[in-house]
């Protein structure tokens, strides 16, 4: 069967809006094929051949994963759910300190690993010096993003006082690993003009790391379902070399919501029965219109007034708002709840949310990995987790960098 390709996900394969790959089409530059049955528009692979940021989907080389050379320490600050450190574990890291100040995020952690060292409480508090001297090689973590006052300070590290990202800083300036890896979302690119992400390179900088180019990573392109992306800043202690680490390779091949639930490569079974959110009864039955893939623009006119409401009336897609799934896509970025209005997550098939396990899929945890908590901190500390298969691609990469300094 040929790989094919919806508009939509050539376009977030491509980081262009849907509009301008159609513009293409009509020019000519990219013509869709369409199904004489469904007059359904997509691509097969070969007619993405000729655009450069796509070659790495038609090269059949894999990656080379190489096992650690030793035991390869790790501090993981803001650990959540543990995707992060799930993708470690499974690339041949061990983490020997993870933070959280998040009860139920820390009673997952405990609940599945036992013997990790799981710290719960206020991350300002942490003490570092049972770990001086022991060789620590990463320090990872997604701090949230805050801005910083500029008012009349030179902003090196103890101007950063006070915000989650000092705290980060401290933690790598008190254990001096080898490799720092911090994680946040897009946004920080353009958060305060610029100033932020630029103040916090200067920083590490400061602290005696070079700090690579920040690289924005597409999930879809690391055996995730879904379109989540997320920002990847890396440092390298100033006393190794910096050209031994590079960020994972894409994998030649995109996987969908049919491949996170169903058995398929992701998963050697369907997904398992879980509990799940449920609709209220009218919107149950207008979600029921919505064709898989579909939105609220799918709905009959009176329908779409009646759903959107004041938001009918007002610009912009709100493309998440009445949003049904596709078996044969990835999902779209998962959030903290999977029935919230505005992000919407119902199910290709069936007239619900997903569940807490197809959620978990979706991130690719694994089927065994238990959540704490109430039905919607599970489904929060999902929505808010790195997914474990991009962390495991950036885990690999690390491991390759350790065992050649």
């Amino acid at each position: 069967m040929k790989e094919t390709f919806s508009i939509a996900a050539v376009a977030d394969l491509l980081s262009v809006t849907k509009e301008t790959v159609r513009r293409w089409d009509r020019a000519g530059k990219l013509v869709a094929r369409r199904d004489e049955k469904s007059n359904y528009r997509y691509y097969e692979k070969n007619d993405l051949r000729h655009f450069e940021q796509l070659s790495f989907m038609f090269k059949n080389t894999e990656t080379i994963v190489e096992k650690p050379t030793r035991v390869y320490k790790a501090v993981e600050l803001f650990a959540g759910a543990g995707g992060m450190a799930i993708g470690w574990e499974e690339a041949g890291l061990k983490s020997v300190l993870l933070n959280d100040f998040d009860k139920y995020c820390c009673a997952t952690l405990r609940k599945n690993r036992p013997d990790w060292n799981v710290i719960q409480g206020d991350v300002a508090e942490l003490d570092y010096s049972p770990f001086k001297g022991s060789a620590i090689d990463v320090v990872s973590g997604g701090f949230p993003c805050q801005a910083f006052s500029y008012a009349g300070k030179k902003l090196g590290f103890e101007d950063t006082r006070g915000t989650l990202f000092y705290e980060f800083a401290r933690a790598v300036k008190e254990t001096n690993p080898k490799i720092f890896v911090a994680e946040n979302v897009r946004g920080l690119l353009k958060h305060h003009n610029g100033n932020t992400i630029q103040t916090m390179v200067n920083v590490m900088r400061s602290l005696g790391y070079n700090v690579l180019e920040p690289k924005l990573l597409k999930a879809i392109y690391y055996k995730v379902p879904q379109k989540r992306e997320r920002l990847i800043i890396v440092g390298i202690r100033k006393d190794l070399p910096v050209d031994v680490f590079e960020f994972p390779s894409p994998f030649p091949k995109t996987y969908t919501v049919r491949d996170a639930l169903k058995a398929s490569e992701l998963y050697d079974c369907d997904v398992p029965v879980s509990d799940g959110q449920k609709y209220p009864k009218r919107k149950a039955q207008i979600m029921k219109m919505v064709p898989p893939g579909g939105y609220w623009r799918d709905l009959p006119k009176p329908i779409q007034q009646e759903y959107m409401k004041r938001s009918y009336y007002l610009g912009g897609g709100k493309t998440g708002m009445a949003r049904r799934m596709s078996w044969d896509e990835p999902s779209l970025t998962l959030t903290c709840a999977p029935a919230q209005k505005q992000t919407e997550r119902c199910h290709p098939e069936e007239t619900r949310p997903f569940t807490v396990r197809e959620y978990a899929r979706l991130q690719t945890f694994p089927d065994n990995w238990v959540f704490s908590g109430s039905q919607t901190q599970q489904y929060k500390q999902i929505g808010n987790a790195v997914p474990v298969n991009l962390a495991r691609a950036i885990g690999q990469e690390i491991v390759k960098f350790l065992n050649r300094c």
